[in-house]
């Protein structure tokens, strides 16, 4: 049963992930903004994998939000935070869909092997740089810019004998820590993958003790979520400009 609780959680973790899709956009120079916080919006294209619109109210409609946006450009994208619109009409496709989870602050987590990581928070450019090649696997594309290196937003990084072989990014807005980004290095096991949260929890609980956690997963990715403490909420859809 959804339960205005429920609703209220769904909602603070879309404006938790707004409000991080806003500071990375904003770091590479463009200018988003809020319209009459039924939308967040970027009206030139976005980062790649960041959309050009987060709905934050499930009665919006389509035309609402794709007028405030560049729907012409390759890799429009429109983040539906409630998976209540139907852009098939207009040229876009689904691209994943997800569940948006929340877990309360405090709760305990089953116990899992730290997998002989040792955790700390990015400080400078080239700590960044690293972080980002280690959880694109591929190298660093800038993505993520030092701009982003700030009270409210922490890059976590896993080392094991010096090197990043986990990470997450946390940021805190709307009164919760979302978690994203979360990775365990390549041809992670289920058992990288638990230490891997289990060490991102810790550190959220040593530095956010009293903050509840949010942010959303699909698939196995989820079910690990799941087994550290976090509830589904409620569905999300991405929408992909296809033609």
């Amino acid at each position: 049963m959804i339960t205005d609780e429920t609703n209220t959680a769904l909602l603070t973790a879309a404006l938790n992930n707004a409000a991080w899709c806003d500071a990375v956009c904003s770091a590479h120079g463009l200018s988003p903004h809020y319209d009459d916080r039924r939308l967040w919006l970027s009206a030139h294209r976005t980062p790649p994998l960041y959309p050009d619109a987060v709905t934050l109210d499930a009665s919006v409609a389509a035309p609402r939000v794709l007028r405030g946006i560049d729907t012409d450009s390759p890799g429009c994208s429109v983040k539906d935070s409630f998976a209540a619109l139907d852009l098939t009409g207009d040229g876009f496709e689904v691209l994943f869909e997800a569940q948006w989870i929340h877990r309360p602050a405090g709760t305990a987590a089953p116990p899992a092997a730290s997998g002989g990581l040792d955790w700390t928070r990015v400080a400078t450019a080239g700590e960044l740089e690293a972080w980002e090649a280690a959880w694109d696997g591929e190298g660093s594309s800038g993505l993520f810019r030092p701009a982003l290196l700030t009270e409210d937003i922490a890059f976590l990084a896993g080392r094991r004998d010096g090197r990043i072989v986990a990470g997450a990014a946390l940021n805190r807005a709307s009164g919760v820590v979302g978690v994203s980004n979360l990775f365990a290095g390549a041809g992670a096991s289920a058992a990288d993958t638990d230490a891997a949260w289990a060490g991102v929890l810790a550190e959220v609980g040593a530095r956010w003790p009293d903050l509840d956690v949010v942010g959303y997963e699909s698939g196995d990715d989820l079910a690990t979520a799941l087994r550290h403490g976090f509830t589904p909420i409620g569905p999300l859809r991405v929408w992909l400009r296809t033609h």
